[in-house]
């Protein structure tokens, strides 16, 4: 009873967070971290206080969280500044492990050489969705958006691998760089085929399921909820990387029929909801770390002593030397990436929108932000050694990583917003013009299609078609309409938008109309629940179309 006490507590203040967010000028992930530092500092009677299983932690929310990732990321923007996304993704990362490592070891004896890799490790992955929640999504550059979307990818594979790697050292003793390499390339290999075979088999299957008996969404949303953790499990046992695994296979499904032939009830009940657990997990990660805030804070003390000192105090003064360290070699290695002309081949065929100067630099390195991975991670280093002796400086470890994330997020949230405000951004984004010539090459295509029609139509003798060319003539006017709103013809085109846009508003009017009627007619029995979920389905879509709303997001 406690644990789906838990469960429904903190999605109660998953939801809370969001609501509180549009009154509070915080990021969403420091306003989770404070409810759960809030709940976690109530009297003892009243305080919820959560042990984690370390391994548990890891598998539980790791995987899922990967492979909608990889399933959400741009592909072709991905493979189009692949250059760009792998230098920092595994170039960084490596550089990150080794020099943040030695860093710590120096800064903080206590700490083993073998810890301190594996503490800059778990702090090598960044978190995209926390800068989105500062930034908003529009006010980054498109181009620069998708490198660190794609960096975030994939360095929490990298880097969790890192930190595994190190993690296995610490727990045996020994560790060879030679055995290490060739390791690392067994595991990522095979991590990365058991995701996308698995991907695939789940794909192939429901394709001829479909083809032989037909759709059935609840059946293949079930499947796609159960892949990453599949994916995980296997891979694991397989003695690869359970990570890349669910990376890989999120990835993969955008490649396979699932977008294309599956019924559209079933894309948009997956959309909806692979985005309430993206939301929910995301935000249970931050509750849990406000939680252990307090217990963290309470061993300040005997973390300062195992690190040497005796005032708590030196503490805030490691976390912050670790973090300066972590910008600069980011700042560091994106400076010497540019200057290398890193960016060229990334570029070189299409002219940059944004001209990638020191500000820029200085936006992708403040958009480092250490979240929701790296809490995971470092949560789930194991308590105990083989032996049975305490894991070697594990509680300094855990804090030294939650104040990192905490002081990434504030430093990111302060200065962000300030240097985006000042970069100049194109008028038009690449991604806003494609759509507006496929929209255009799309309505195009209908025109012809309805003239063809008529024009057979009216060769056929045979049929009064008065009817068929008063509706061809009808739905050819919308059409011709939009090819308007989307040519070069600035006076028509502005004219022509004008007019959509009332007439998208009276239509949107009629629908709520719809609806309202609807319910009215519900609550007067006139109807049952059953008709007016129907019915109000389909005013929802209609509504939905008319306001652009995503409803296809995976």
């Amino acid at each position: 009873m406690n644990t789906v006490f838990l469960v429904l507590l903190f999605l109660s203040l998953v939801g809370l967070s969001n609501v509180l967010r549009r009154f509070v000028p915080l990021p969403l992930p420091l306003v989770q971290i404070a409810l759960g530092a809030a709940l976690a500092a109530l009297p003892t009677h009243y305080g919820i206080h959560v042990s984690l299983d370390p391994e548990l932690f890891m598998f539980l929310f790791i995987p899922p969280l990967l492979f909608s990732d990889g399933w959400r990321i741009p592909k072709r923007e991905l493979f189009r500044l692949r250059y760009g996304v792998l230098m920092l993704a595994f170039g960084l990362v490596f550089f990150t492990v080794a020099g943040a490592g030695y860093f710590i070891h120096w800064l903080i004896p206590a700490i083993s050489l073998p810890a301190a890799f594996a503490l800059a490790g778990v702090l090598s992955p960044t978190d995209a969705v926390a800068v989105t929640s500062i930034t908003g999504q529009s006010r980054m550059p498109s181009r620069l958006q998708h490198i660190l979307e794609g960096e975030s990818l994939l360095n929490d594979a990298s880097g969790l691998v890192a930190f595994k790697f190190a993690l296995a050292a610490i727990m045996t003793g020994m560790f060879s760089f030679k055995e290490a390499a060739a390791s690392f390339v067994f595991i990522s290999l095979g991590g990365f085929a058991v995701g996308v075979i698995l991907a695939l088999a789940i794909d192939w299957g429901r394709h001829h399921i479909v083809h032989w008996w037909g759709e059935s969404g609840g059946t293949f949303i079930i499947l796609t909820l159960l892949l990453p953790f599949v994916a995980y499990l296997v891979a694991e046992h397989l003695g690869c990387s359970g990570i890349l695994a669910a990376v890989a296979a999120g990835i993969t499904m955008n490649y396979t029929t699932f977008g294309q032939d599956s019924a559209l009830e079933t894309r948009i009940q997956n959309a909806a909801i692979w985005g309430m657990l993206e939301m929910a997990f995301n935000g249970i990660i931050f509750l849990l770390l406000g939680l252990q805030l307090p217990g963290i804070l309470s061993m300040a003390s005997s973390d300062a002593m195992e690190a040497g000192h005796n005032s708590p105090w030196i503490l805030p003064w490691y976390i912050l030397a670790i973090t300066v360290v972590l910008f600069a070699l980011r700042f560091f290695w994106v400076l010497c990436s540019v200057k290398l002309t890193l960016f060229q081949e990334t570029f070189k065929k299409q002219k940059l929108t944004t001209p990638f100067g020191l500000r820029l630099i200085t936006v992708t390195s403040l958009s480092g932000v250490r979240g929701a991975v790296t809490l995971a991670g470092i949560l789930s280093i194991p308590l105990l050694m083989p032996d049975g002796t305490n894991f070697p400086a594990r509680n300094l470890m855990v804090f030294l990583a939650a104040g990192v994330i905490l002081l990434t997020l504030i430093i990111a949230s302060s200065g962000l917003p300030f240097l985006l405000k000042k970069l100049k951004m194109p008028q038009e984004s690449e991604i806003t013009a494609e759509v507006r010539t496929a929209r255009r090459f799309a309505a195009e295509a209908a025109v012809k299609a309805l003239e063809n029609e008529k024009n057979k139509k009216a060769a056929d003798v045979t049929q009064d078609t008065t009817l068929q060319e008063e509706l061809c003539e009808r739905i050819l006017a919308i059409y011709q309409q939009r090819l308007v709103m989307l040519g070069d013809d600035k006076d028509t085109m502005e004219s022509a938008l004008q007019a959509s846009e009332m007439e998208t508003q009276l239509r949107l009017l009629a629908i709520r109309a719809e609806r309202s009627q609807l319910i009215h007619l519900y609550d007067t029995h006139q109807i049952n629940n059953q008709t007016l979920d129907k019915l109000v389905r389909d005013t929802d879509m209609r509504e939905a179309a008319l306001s652009g709303i995503d409803i296809g997001r995976f």
